[in-house]
Parts: structure tokens; C-alpha cells; sequence
């Protein structure tokens, strides 16, 4: 398995799809983070067609088990932040 694309290579591939300088496309990519976490942590769903669905879910209090222990205890309702895989990019790795 490969290394992930660091954020300066992302940057770097980014600004050559877009034609543009490292600046721009850093400023551009700082912007769609800023985006997804302002909108998911409000509670809504951001689509990124062709890569997935992001959004905050709620998970009900539940009891969990500590595993070094054993002791079991309720834990409290929380969020979890969640992606959906969209098919277009699951048939492009499995095709």
C-alpha cells in the first residue's frame, strides 16, 4: 500500500489540474476544508460528487465495554463524523 498525498502534494496536483499557482490552489483547497467543517458541524451534509457523501450523524447513549478491564459502563449519546463512498469512485478502484 501506498504512502496518503500529503497536503503539499495535493496542493501541487491541485494547482496543476486548475492551471494556477500553489498559492491559489492552497487558498482554494483551504476554503473547501473550511466549508465541509462549518456546514458538517452545524449539523448538515456536504455531497462531493463523484468522491462521497460527509456528514454528522448521532449515535444514542449505548454501553461499551473497556477492553484492558472488562468493566462495562453507559456511554453517553455523542456525534460521529461519517463519509459515504459515492459508486462512481467505488466502481473506479474495484473496476
Amino acid at each position: 500500500m501506498s504512502k496518503p498525498m500529503t497536503k503539499t502534494q495535493l496542493v501541487a496536483a491541485l494547482a496543476e489540474e486548475m492551471g494556477a499557482d500553489k498559492k491559489s490552489a492552497g487558498a482554494a483547497l483551504d476554503a473547501i476544508c473550511g466549508i465541509i467543517t462549518r456546514e458538517v458541524s452545524g449539523g448538515g451534509a456536504v455531497t462531493l460528487p463523484g468522491v462521497g457523501k460527509i456528514q454528522c450523524r448521532e449515535r444514542p447513549e449505548r454501553m461499551v465495554r473497556n477492553p484492558s478491564t472488562g468493566e462495562q459502563f453507559k456511554k453517553p449519546a455523542d456525534k460521529v463524523v461519517k463519509m459515504t463512498i459515492a459508486k462512481a469512485l467505488k466502481d473506479s478502484v474495484n473496476g
